[in-house]
């Protein structure tokens, strides 16, 4: 008797599905019906372009496949040699790990928490969760607690930084081509190729099917009219798995999916994104005044900013590099402080003509946002691997942390503004259009 096909091997959702399957847009609440999809096409709003499905063949052997030969590559990472340096007859050679570690010894453990987290312990739980869920698909029946571990890979995903440690890392050598002679070891390699297996597996994720085979599609609510908002029909989408639900009279809710709790608009949306800006702001300034590291060169120590960097790396002629700094580093932060501050003023008096460019310069800043940890990842692995004593060595200084920190904060602030109310109506409240 022949074993039945996986029900993430067979036709995809919409043509085993006899019920319409409704998606509300998460950045301009348009509500909509999922066309039929093959492998390689994406499903987008109509409204705002948005992409709200992408489909893959064979998703979960793909995604699968894709992350064991990750966690291999990243084994490989942690347990070869790094990268070494050597002046003068002195040198030193590091692990991964030790570009986190080091920094403790320097009384900065927010930071090496931070770096341990994002470039290690997020990317191998996301692993796992990927394997853990494909394989209890491809064997039929879904192993224990996959819906809660299918709700953590949405949340884990954004705080995954390991492309970006691996820009940082690729900057930091080129800071110090010049001063020493630098040694690759089959650690950065193995992390290279580590980096681009994640970034596919991230992508090979296909969350409407991955859903879909886990607990099926409920029915849509009952008088549900695609083409018009959700929030106007007393319904919402899940952010995490995509199902349209209906709220209760108070604009609240539970997804009957995945178990995600639901509001009609992110609680006190431009109130949270307001208070995590000024507080990114406050910190921006020591983040630039205060040194972030001190090089100490035949026992004189010379303290620099971000700035400082920059321009030090104008005089080296390295121009490509102190741009990308310049970016990443002064002009990302201060923009996405300004574009959010700029989001949170209209949102509230929003006009659709404007709506959609708006909604791309959203996009735009909870993308980059990122990229500003460059700096940071810098840092660390200059700490860890440059350590010749007075002939050269380098320490973090005390801005490190605070930039940290302005980079964190301004990721929650554009996780906390929420895109629906710049196409919200001004003129009619919230809370009339819900009844």
């Amino acid at each position: 008797m022949l074993r039945e096909a996986p029900l993430v091997d067979q036709a995809p959702p919409e043509t085993r599905h006899s019920r319409r399957r409704l998606r509300a847009c998460h950045q301009c609440d348009w509500l909509m019906a999922l066309p039929p999809l093959r492998s390689g096409e994406q499903a987008t709003c109509p409204r705002c372009g948005h992409a709200e499905v992408r489909r893959h063949r064979y998703p979960a052997q793909r995604s699968m496949a894709l992350a064991l030969a990750s966690l291999i590559t990243l084994a490989l990472a942690v347990t070869y040699p790094f990268l070494g340096f050597s002046v003068r007859g002195v040198g030193n050679r590091i692990e991964l790990t030790q570009s986190a570690t080091q920094l403790i010894g320097y009384h900065e453990p927010l930071v090496a928490i931070a770096v341990l987290l994002t470039i290690l312990v997020l990317p191998t739980l996301y692993l796992i969760g990927v394997i853990w869920l494909q394989a209890g698909l491809l064997r039929g029946a879904p192993l224990l607690a996959s819906r809660g571990i299918a709700r953590s890979l949405a949340h884990l995903q954004p705080w995954m930084m390991a492309d970006v440690f691996l820009i940082g890392t690729l900057v930091s050598l080129i800071k110090i081509a010049g001063l020493a002679q630098i040694e690759l070891g089959p650690g950065f390699w193995a992390f290279g190729v580590f980096v681009v297996l994640l970034v596919a597996t991230t992508q090979s994720v296909d969350r409407d099917w991955l859903w879909f085979a886990l607990a099926g599609e409920p029915s849509a609510p009952e008088g549900s009219r695609t083409g018009e908002t959700a929030a106007g029909q007393g319904l919402t989408g899940c952010a995490t798995c995509g199902l349209v639900n209906r709220l209760d009279a108070r604009g609240k809710g539970r997804c009957q999916r995945c178990g995600e709790p639901l509001h009609a608009r992110q609680p006190h949306s431009l109130q949270r994104t307001w208070a995590l800006l000024a507080a990114a702001a406050v910190l921006y300034i020591p983040a630039n005044v205060y040194p972030i590291m001190t090089t100490t060169s035949l026992g004189r120590p010379n303290p620099s900013t971000i700035i400082g960097g920059v321009v030090q790396l104008l005089e080296m002629g390295s121009w490509p590099v102190a741009m990308v700094i310049l970016v990443a580093s002064v002009i990302v932060p201060l923009g996405k402080l300004i574009a959010l501050s700029w989001l949170c003023l209209v949102a509230p008096r929003a006009h659709r003509m404007n709506a959609l460019a708006r909604t791309r310069l959203y996009r735009l800043t909870e993308f980059i946002g990122r990229w500003s940890m460059v700096d940071i990842f810098v840092v660390a692995i200059l700490v860890a691997l440059i350590r010749a004593g007075n002939l050269m060595s380098i320490t973090p200084g005390p801005a490190a942390l605070a930039f940290g920190g302005v980079v964190v904060i301004t990721m929650l602030a554009a996780m906390s503004f929420d895109p629906r109310l710049i196409w919200d109506d001004p003129v009619v409240p919230h809370r009339k259009r819900l009844t």
